[in-house]
Parts: structure tokens; C-alpha cells; sequence
């Protein structure tokens, strides 16, 4: 096994990390019948602070709203199970995932008489693309695999289901020698990455896909257009075509595990002779410093876990 910590919370209680587990005719494993967030902690000159914990959770019950699976548990009370899960296993730094789901009550197309159960996991997790990933770029590649069309699957909710997609875009970039790949949208034009959100940088305007482009709005995402316009970057959300990342001066990925990462290669093209770029470097500098407690949060961003 590749991580493990020693608790996981399950509808209020605290198991064991090895004896975590539910029926297998549990209704989420045949249907991908759940919705789930990543959210990091990190540790910092502040202590081990949780990144915009509240958005998360609004993000996690919003994706239940859509998929009408919303749970007995308040926000407020899993934000607290949230926290004490990583107190619980004395985390310093980690990755936090929340799980709402259909568990073990009846098989078949028909969820509502299966029961909405929650659980959250903590576990220490490096750099999700890579210990060189922030500093050097990765190389991605147009995927064969398109995000889907308009009122096919809800794009906009972080549903299990969903990720099916999300794994063959990842399948086929890792196959054909890169380190992630984009997906296009049912229109041909760029949609995100199989967990990131895409920008690229022309003449010192930043774009970005919109919502309409069969994107997850991400929190990493909007924590982009607020760094941007503090530090006097225009933004704009535009559809783009394909091409667009061939010329543009910069390319990145935003992502809670991917955290902002440059694209140095698209389809081995080389963006900006193959290292970050000077936007794409300010900015993850104006976000670790947030996050490592450098300059003030002043959008109460960080919630402290030991205090």
C-alpha cells in the first residue's frame, strides 16, 4: 500500500485504517453512486493549516444537492470531523478526502433506498505529479478522450461516476510517454486536465476556460483570479481552441493536488523553451506565500487545525 494513516472517520466514528471498508453490493462500487473532494493541509510558519476548508465542503454538499444524495450531517459538524480526523492521526501535512455515498441497501439503477452514508480519510501525500513537477513543468498531451457534452453528466459536481472519464484521460497520457493529458470539450475546444484546470498566458493576459466548457469550477481555480488581480494580471475566461496552447507564452495546471503547475510540452510542443514561466512563477509564489503563513490571509483562506 502506498499511504496509510491510522484512522478514518465513518458516519461519527473513528475505525481502525485496515478494518475501514463497506459491503461489496454497496450501491457507490456498481454505480459510482458518491461525490468527493481533495482538500490539502499543510504546514506552515502558522502551524498545520487546512486551504479553504468552508469552500470545499460548500463545493462537497453542492455536488449532493446535484446528485440528491445530501447527507444527515451539517456542514459545520463535517468541517469539525474534517479537522479532528487529521488531529486524530497526527498529521502535520496532508491530503483530505471526504466521501459522500450510496451504500449498502438495494442494487439497481434506483439509488434512494440505498442510505447516504460519509466518510473522511487523511493521509501524508507528496506532490501529485511529481517532487519536480512545481519547479521544472510537465509535459501534457491532447487526450483522445473528450469531456462530456452539456446535459449528459453534471460537470459541474465532483461525482464518482464522472472520474471514469477523468482515468482514461489519464491512461492515455501516462501510455504515450506524458506526464498528464486535456481533454477537449464536446465542441472541440479545450475543457481541463483529468484533475486540473487549464490556463495559458498571451501577452500578459491570462485565459482560461469557462464553465460552459465542461469544466469542475475549481477551488484552486478561483484562488487564480483572485492572485491575478491583486497582482494586476487581467484574466479572462474565454473558450480556446487546441492551438492556442501550441502559441501561447505559458501554460498551467490548477489543481488541489497538482497545486499550480507549469506545462513546458503540449503535444511535444515546447512552451517557453521548456521551463516556467514568468507569470506562472509569480503566482505560485504569491500562493505559497499565503499558504506558508509569509503575508497575511487576509480572505481567512487557512484553518487551523491544532490550536
Amino acid at each position: 500500500m502506498g499511504f496509510k494513516a491510522e484512522k478514518i472517520w465513518m458516519d461519527g466514528k473513528f475505525i481502525n485504517w485496515d478494518d475501514a471498508k463497506i459491503h461489496i453490493l454497496s450501491h457507490v462500487i456498481h454505480y459510482g453512486s458518491g461525490v468527493f473532494e481533495g482538500i490539502r493541509c499543510y504546514k506552515s510558519k502558522r502551524g498545520s493549516v487546512i486551504f479553504r476548508l468552508k469552500d470545499h465542503v460548500r463545493r462537497l454538499y453542492d455536488s449532493a444537492k446535484i446528485f440528491r444524495c445530501l447527507p444527515s450531517i451539517s456542514k459545520e459538524d463535517l468541517e469539525k470531523a474534517i479537522i479532528e480526523t487529521v488531529r486524530v492521526n497526527k498529521l502535520e501535512q496532508a491530503y483530505i478526502r471526504p466521501l459522500i455515498y450510496r451504500g449498502y441497501g438495494e442494487l439497481g439503477l434506483n439509488p434512494l433506498k440505498s442510505p447516504v452514508q460519509v466518510m473522511v480519510a487523511a493521509w501524508d501525500w507528496g506532490k501529485y505529479l511529481g517532487d519536480e513537477a512545481l519547479d521544472k513543468g510537465i509535459s501534457v498531451k491532447i487526450a483522445s478522450w473528450n469531456r462530456m457534452a452539456p446535459n449528459t453528466f453534471p460537470s459541474m459536481a465532483k461525482i464518482c461516476g464522472n472520474y471514469v472519464n477523468a482515468i482514461l484521460i489519464k491512461i492515455d497520457a501516462l501510455e504515450d510517454g506524458y506526464d498528464e493529458g486535456i481533454a477537449l470539450d464536446s465542441y472541440g475546444y479545450i475543457s481541463e486536465g483529468s484533475g486540473e484546470n487549464v490556463f495559458m498566458v498571451r501577452d500578459n493576459v491570462i485565459f482560461t476556460p469557462p464553465t460552459s466548457s465542461s469544466i469542475l469550477p475549481g477551488i484552486t481555480r478561483h484562488t487564480i483570479f483572485v492572485l491575478a488581480r491583486e497582482l494586476g494580471i487581467q484574466i479572462k475566461q474565454h473558450v480556446l481552441p487546441r492551438e492556442s496552447l501550441y502559441i501561447a507564452d505559458e501554460v498551467f495546471m490548477t489543481g488541489t493536488a497538482a497545486e499550480i503547475t507549469p506545462v513546458v510540452k503540449v503535444d511535444n510542443i515546447i512552451i517557453n523553451e521548456g521551463k516556467i514561466g514568468p507569470i506562472t512563477k509569480k503566482l505560485q509564489d504569491a500562493f505559497f506565500a499565503i499558504i506558508n503563513g509569509d503575508i497575511e490571509d487576509k480572505y481567512n483562506w487557512l484553518t487551523p487545525v491544532y490550536e
